[in-house]
């Protein structure tokens, strides 16, 4: 009597039932690690926005800060680009000190998670995501 080669439903079935049990364990993971690698990156985004503020107040020396215009000021001289979802503003606080505040306005990141990437002194204010810091005139 000659065996038929191939597969039986049982084994495929245990074959089907191990990969739907490796999936479940891998996708919390997966998902996870993209969870982390986009507060990360907002963290990165929140340095090099304010980076670029500090840069642009100290060089250029401007008459009123609060005039920044985000656009034209810091694209291209001292960011590559702008960030999609953050805002910049600067107000006067007297005696030539300014407060600079950027925001992060999607609300697709946990404030802890961006906290826990290296960004401890942001706040939340509502859903976005902001971060406050003073700049002193000099000149």
């Amino acid at each position: 009597m000659k065996m038929k080669k191939g597969f039986t439903l049982v084994e495929l079935l245990i074959v089907l039932a191990v990969i739907a049990a490796l999936l479940s364990v891998a996708t919390p993971l997966a998902l996870n690690a993209v969870k982390k690698a986009k507060a990360s990156q907002v963290a990165q985004n929140f340095r090099a926005i304010k980076s670029a503020v500090e840069n642009w107040f100290n060089t250029t020396n401007p008459n009123d800060p609060t005039t920044l215009d985000v656009e034209n000021d810091l694209k291209g001289k001292y960011l590559n680009s702008i960030p999609d979802g953050f805002t910049v503003s600067v107000a006067d606080s007297g005696s030539g000190v300014y407060t600079v505040t950027i925001e992060y306005t999607k609300n697709d990141i946990a404030l802890a998670d961006v906290q826990k990437s290296g960004m401890p002194e942001i706040t939340q204010d509502g859903n976005n995501l902001k971060l406050t810091f003073d700049l002193q005139k000099w000149w």
